[in-house]
């Protein structure tokens, strides 16, 4: 059995490498980048994910890249949604090259 870590949400890297490490709010980051500060805190807490429009704004807000910020978002949403439909991809077999 493969002990892997669960996957990482970017609110957690929004959290921890940003917003507890520089003492900032999500009212605070929210008005910064000027939307409710209810996205920016349903982001940290891992409610809800990252859309384009927020990857870009935080990419300007913390000079980041927004690739950095939706690559985070599609990798998590790749391992969740992979590790729930596990059972059906196990029946799906590639076509090859011939088909």
């Amino acid at each position: 059995m493969k002990n892997a870590l669960p996957p990482l949400h970017p609110g957690e890297v929004l959290r921890g490498e940003f917003l507890l490490p520089l003492g900032l709010t999500a009212y605070r980051v929210g008005k910064l980048c000027g939307v409710p500060r209810t996205r920016i805190d349903r982001i940290a807490r891992e409610k809800i994910g990252i859309t384009a429009d927020t990857a870009l704004r935080l990419a300007k807000l913390f000079d980041t890249t927004p690739e950095f910020w939706l690559n985070l978002q599609t990798r998590y949403d790749m391992e969740t949604k992979a590790a729930e439909i596990a059972d059906d991809l196990k029946h799906i077999h590639a076509l090859g090259r011939a088909a």
